[in-house]
């Protein structure tokens, strides 16, 4: 039996073309994934650095000119409390966030890079969530227990000196995240070059 024209090279050029399809399917999906993934990695990228950048503008900007412009002293503590609130709760949860998608991304990096990465966001989270729930709860309560502002309390007192300590405490809290979220930053960054 003689095959007519077309009946088996008609077959094989079809399988070529849909093998040659499927090969094209999967080159574009493999596109779509990485775009995907590098979308995800800009998002995070995005996300630490405007924390970062509002740790720094409220760490060297509103602090201070709150202080050196208003006309009370408690006045501008009130507002350097509420905005500080802002930014370690705000922190806390962009690092809780990024450490999520640290494990959904653990492969595109180094198990150094990604290590070091999860330990630097952890620290964001811990230094954050430590300023706020903790220090910063136990100022504010102090606060209260002065009854009055506390440039009316003496620097001897034991309320006045537990105050000013947590207030150290406090800006080492900042410190450690913000240095924290430099080193994340430069880790996430390189990873999205690669």
């Amino acid at each position: 039996m003689e095959a007519k024209p077309g009946e088996h090279g008609g077959a094989a050029v079809g399988g070529n073309i849909s093998g040659a399809q499927q090969a094209a399917r999967e080159v574009s999906a493999r596109e779509a994934g990485a775009a995907g993934w590098r979308a995800l990695g800009d998002a995070r990228l995005l996300l630490l650095g405007m924390w970062l950048g509002a740790a720094v503008f409220f760490s060297f900007a509103v602090a201070p000119g709150a202080f050196a412009v208003l006309p009370a002293r408690e006045l501008a503590g009130a507002i350097v409390t509420r905005t500080i609130g802002i930014v370690n709760v705000g922190g806390c949860l962009v690092a809780l966030l990024l450490l999520a998608t640290a494990f959904a991304r653990r492969g595109a990096a180094t198990r150094r890079a990604w290590i070091l990465e999860v330990i630097a966001l952890a620290l964001v989270a811990l230094a954050t969530g430590v300023g706020h729930w903790v220090v910063s709860a136990r100022m504010a309560a102090l606060r209260i227990a002065m009854g009055r502002p506390i440039d009316e309390v003496a620097a001897s007192d034991p309320l006045r000196l537990a105050f000013n300590s947590l207030h150290g405490y406090s800006v080492a809290a900042m410190t450690t995240a913000m240095l924290a979220a430099i080193v994340a930053f430069i880790l996430i960054a390189r990873r999205n070059r690669s």
